[in-house]
């Protein structure tokens, strides 16, 4: 039996509340590891007659701070202020119990603004990292993001993710004077950004691989019809649209192909849509209801909801079409399937007696397991680097995004001031 929860994916109707537009997200960390690394992250220096418009150290240190993975040294509590290595007295910084420490100074130049970073191991005293990095004044926070990601990098070993995007949906108003819009912000919920601002309701946001566009479903029409937005030019483009569902669309790695939810002969199935030739390829073909596909890091074959056992699973089938092979067997209903980047975890909305949660299985093992406890949880999205995973849930009774690791260890929340947020979708990697 189809739950109504299902149905609500399947016909795409799922914004509700309202939200003022333009509107940043906040992060509040609420979890992190539990023996984080020790860091210092010293203001950096500035060599100018007018003050940064930004505070690129600040932007790190919150960067840093919010991975749950690093454990940030309060400024105020800082003995000195170095800007360089020569400044430094390791056994000051050490006996504060840090593991690391980061400098830098900026001065003006006749385009911009340069920065001279250093990154150090206190107990070894030895320099893992530096770099000079010259910037408009205009992009200090692209800036601070990169710094922050190098950091990151070097310790952990991980590529960072801070200098990435998110898209996400929001809803102003009630009835008639309700507004949707697509908004895109930095992965820190700064310089938030409208899209595409509609009366109707914005569904499915995804990105192309390369980053350079958006695919989304719009109701702008009075009937849902894909459109894709190149990012660089503002150009918007409405796919081909057909009678019935048009909805859910996936980028192939490619970013040649989309593959989409249509219900054209009568029932929701699996298309692959040649976006070059306009080649149109059916690859399900059962009555049950066929949603939310994803594609496989390799492009050889998608992952899509099915219903046709009775309950919501994940199934996965060749990217040409075939017989489609069942990948999750536990609990009673697990939907809207993502892969990390290695194609090894698998993320979803997994239900049990307490609710909808965020799970993630382990394509070599089989093993599941339940990352949430919240009640609401919906439209996971991983990191690029496949760290973590965002997710639209609810806070004492309003629409956020939040985040947890894939070891569940580290968890943040997302709330916006001024109202409801939904289906978001992070960037791949833009530098």
């Amino acid at each position: 039996m189809v739950t109504n929860k299902f149905i609500k994916l399947c016909t795409l109707l799922m914004l509700l509340g309202g939200m003022q537009a333009n509107a940043e997200l906040r992060i509040v960390v609420d979890g992190g590891v539990e023996e984080p690394t020790n860091i210092a992250v010293v203001p950096f220096g500035w060599n100018g007659d007018s003050p940064l418009a930004e505070n690129i150290s600040a932007i790190v240190a919150n960067d840093l701070r919010r991975s749950g993975m690093f454990k940030l040294m309060n400024e105020e509590n800082m003995l000195s202020s170095p800007e360089s290595q020569a400044q430094i007295f390791f056994r000051d910084w050490r006996i504060s119990g840090n593991d690391f420490m980061l400098v830098g100074s900026m001065k003006p130049t006749a385009n911009g603004v340069k920065a001279t970073v250093e990154l150090f191991d206190i107990l070894t005293e030895k320099k893992i990292w530096s770099q000079t990095i010259d910037s408009s004044g205009s992009d200090l926070r692209d800036v601070a993001h990169y710094i922050a990601d190098e950091v990151f990098q070097k310790i952990t070993g991980i590529r960072g993710a801070f200098a990435t995007k998110v898209v996400y949906v929001t809803v102003q108003g009630r009835g008639a004077a309700r507004k949707y819009r697509l908004q895109m912000a930095d992965s820190d919920g700064a310089r938030s950004q409208t899209i595409l601002a509609s009366k109707e309701p914005i569904l499915s946001p995804t990105w192309s691989r390369d980053g350079q566009k958006l695919a989304y479903v719009s109701f702008e029409t009075n009937r849902p019809a894909i459109y894709i937005q190149h990012l660089s030019t503002g150009k918007r483009q409405k796919v081909q649209s057909f009678k019935g569902i048009n909805g859910a669309p996936a980028w192939d790695p490619t970013g040649n192909k989309l593959a989409l939810v249509l219900s054209k002969d009568g029932n929701p199935e699996i298309y692959v849509l040649n976006l070059q030739t306009g080649g149109l390829i059916r690859i399900t073909n059962h009555f049950g209801i066929d949603t939310e596909p994803t594609w496989s890091p390799d492009g050889q074959s998608i992952l899509f909801t099915s219903d046709r056992a009775g309950r919501p699973q994940i199934y996965r089938v060749a990217a040409s079409g075939g017989k489609p092979q069942r990948i999750t067997f536990n609990g009673n209903y697990n939907s809207r399937g993502r892969l990390t980047q290695d194609g090894r975890f698998l993320t979803m909305v997994h239900q049990d007696a307490s609710g909808y949660h965020i799970a993630v299985q382990d394509l070599q093992s089989g093993r599941l397991d339940i990352l949430t406890t919240s009640r609401d949880d919906e439209s996971p999205t991983i990191s690029p680097n496949g760290v973590v995973v965002m997710y639209a849930t609810k806070l004492r009774g309003r629409g956020v995004l939040a985040g947890v690791s894939l070891d569940g260890k580290i968890k943040f929340t997302m709330p916006s001031s001024l109202g409801e947020v939904r289906e978001p979708a992070w960037s791949p990697f833009l530098n």
